[in-house]
Order: C-alpha cells, then structure tokens, then sequence
C-alpha cells in the first residue's frame, strides 16, 4: 500500500501512541463540544455539505447503509431521513463520539434504523458485499493508512454499491485561498482552545487538510484502486469536495 503525507499527520507529535490511537484520544477529549464546534466554526454550512454528499446516494435507495468514522452520526441520522434506508450501521474508533452519537439516535427515535459500534476503517467486521452504500464524512484524512482503508470499504461494498466521500479541501482562488488559511491557522484552533480546551485538535486538522491528496489526486487513488465511474464535486469555493466511485 501507497504511504501519504497525511498519513503521518498525528495529533499529538510528543505521543508515542500510533496515529490511530492519538485519533481516538483526540476526540474522546473533544466528543463533548464536538457538534457545537462544527456548527460555529462553519457556520452551519456542514449541514449543507452533508445534505450535498447524501444526494449523490438518492437515485441508488440504497438499503444498507455504512457510515465510516460516523463520529456523533450527524451522517447516518440525515441518511436516515434522506434515503430512508432499511438500515444504517456506524462505526468510529472514538467511544466518546459514539456514545454522543447514540444519545442523539435515541432522543430522535431512530435506534431501530441505526446502530452504532466501535470498528476500525482498515479492518472492518463484515462479509463481503454486505452494504448497498458506504459513506465517509470528513474522516478519510484521519486513517492511518489512507489506500488500506479506501480497499476495504469496496471489499464491503456490494457489486454496483457506492463511495461517498466528503472531505475539506483547499481552495485555489487567491482571496478564497487567503482568508481561508488565516481562519485555519489562526481563529480555529484559537476557537478549539476556548470551547474544548484542545487547541491541537484544530492544528491538526488544519495540517491534515494540507497534505490531504485532494481533488485529481484522489481519484487516482479510488481508480488505482479498482472503482469505477469515479468523479469529484467541488462545494463552497473548493473548501469542502465530495468524491464519488462505484465498485
């Protein structure tokens, strides 16, 4: 498997913890404040990023659903409304984000549709062609192995099934692209200080988003990798893109 530059990207750089492990701790620590900070670091418009990236799945209906590094499954719970599946499984290495996650599916009545578990994006625990539909928002950056990952979610995927990827990017036009490095560099990690008391949170996601192989980049990677009818979506001047392949 092909390394990437954000593979190395960790969290913590004093951590003798491997990559996967410093995820998980990072947001155990930030579970807590985490859907509020997307919300007012944003604006409110990942909300409508998600919405974007699940219409790519409405013309499939799929049935089994698959949302990889679901987090507080924002994800799964507009999937569930959106695509009205029969079934939607979420998995992330983070318990902290999962049990906030499985407190918002109870409160809106949907645990019947939508089961949380612990799993890992590199080893994930089902059969072959289980899923009609795997979703994964902005978490593709924190895998420790990035092609490792992206090959095992078409070993799970049903033959005809879809990747929907959403993930940040970097704007390229010179205004967009200057005030979008002063607020990543500057007023998010200073905002991810103030409300959860992590400010290396935000840096990494700051540096990850750097050295993320976006736009033409991953798609090379979701063809190299045998997906089919591959395509990406820019949203929001370039500062969020939705990737797309069928298996």
């Amino acid at each position: 498997m092909t390394e990437f530059a954000h593979d190395g990207v960790v969290p913590y750089k004093d951590s003798k913890l491997n990559k996967k492990e410093q995820v998980a701790a990072m947001f155990n620590d930030i579970a807590f404040r985490y859907d509020f900070l997307n919300r007012f670091l944003s604006g409110g418009i990942d909300i409508r990023w998600r919405k974007k990236a699940l219409q790519e799945l409405k013309s499939l209906a799929p049935k089994q659903v698959l949302d990889v590094a679901t987090g507080t499954a924002d994800v799964a719970m507009l999937a569930a409304a959106m695509l009205k599946p029969e079934k939607i499984t979420g998995i992330d290495i983070s318990d902290g984000m999962l049990d906030v996650g499985r407190k918002k599916i109870a409160r809106a009545g949907l645990s019947g549709m939508i089961e949380l578990l612990n799993g890992d994006s590199e080893t994930i625990n089902f059969p072959d062609h289980t899923f009609d539909a795997v979703t994964v928002a902005f978490g593709v950056r924190n895998f420790e192995n990035l092609e490792k990952g992206l090959a095992e979610i078409k070993r799970v995927l049903k033959p005809g099934g879809k990747l929907v990827v959403l993930e940040f990017s970097q704007p390229r036009k010179s205004v967009a692209k200057g005030f979008y490095t002063l607020y990543m560099k500057i007023v998010t990690p200073n905002m991810g200080k103030l409300f959860s008391k992590n400010r290396n949170a935000y840096q990494y996601l700051d540096e990850s988003i750097r050295k993320f192989p976006e736009g033409a980049n991953f798609i090379q990677i979701l063809d190299r990798l045998g997906y089919q009818q591959t395509y990406c979506k820019s949203l929001s001047l370039g500062i969020c893109s939705i990737y797309c392949g069928q298996k």
